[in-house]
């Protein structure tokens, strides 16, 4: 059994978003519905890529399942509040993320799976990672895509100065 397992479903609100200056920000995916918060650890690659696998999402779900009512225009997502929530307590540090789509309720599940560290003597099958699914709207989700690639934009405008060797090709 995970340590952790959460379902949010649906969500009222999901956001990405930071704490501490550039350079030094901590990276957090964070979703809530009524009084439950979730607040994850995730790093900036992870925030970055997420979004764009949103977006790969919406479009190919656009073409495929078109949203009920929808005019083919984009939803405005400017209106979604997308501040982090306090008090921001993370639940784990995140491993790796998947996205899912349900075709009869029309939502996109986000799943996130917890990082674990086994102990050199601990049995590998025994430690299972916690999860957390938080089930959205295409318009929540196209809200978090943004979010996240501006939240990722908001850092050193240097990726030389990130902090990590990184080699560039010329």
């Amino acid at each position: 059994m995970p340590n952790i397992e959460i379902e949010l479903n649906p969500v009222d609100f999901i956001t990405v978003g930071t704490v501490g200056p550039k350079g030094q920000r901590v990276f957090y995916l964070q979703a809530g519905k009524d009084i439950e918060l979730v607040s994850l650890t995730i790093e900036k690659e992870q925030a970055w890529a997420l979004g764009e696998a949103i977006k790969e999402l919406i479009d190919d779900l656009d073409s495929r399942y078109p949203n009920p009512g929808d005019a083919k225009t984009q939803p405005d997502t400017s209106t979604i509040n997308m501040d982090l929530r306090d008090p921001i307590e993370p639940k784990f540090r995140v491993a790796q993320m998947g996205l899912g789509y349900d075709e009869d309720r029309n939502l996109i599940v986000l799943v996130a799976q917890e990082l674990v560290v086994i102990e050199p003597e601990a049995d590998p099958d025994l430690v299972e990672p916690g999860i957390v699914r938080m089930w959205c709207s295409r318009e929540q989700m196209l809200a978090l895509s943004e979010r996240s690639h501006s939240t990722v934009q908001a850092g050193r405008p240097d990726p030389k100065l990130n902090g990590r060797l990184v080699y560039y090709w010329t």
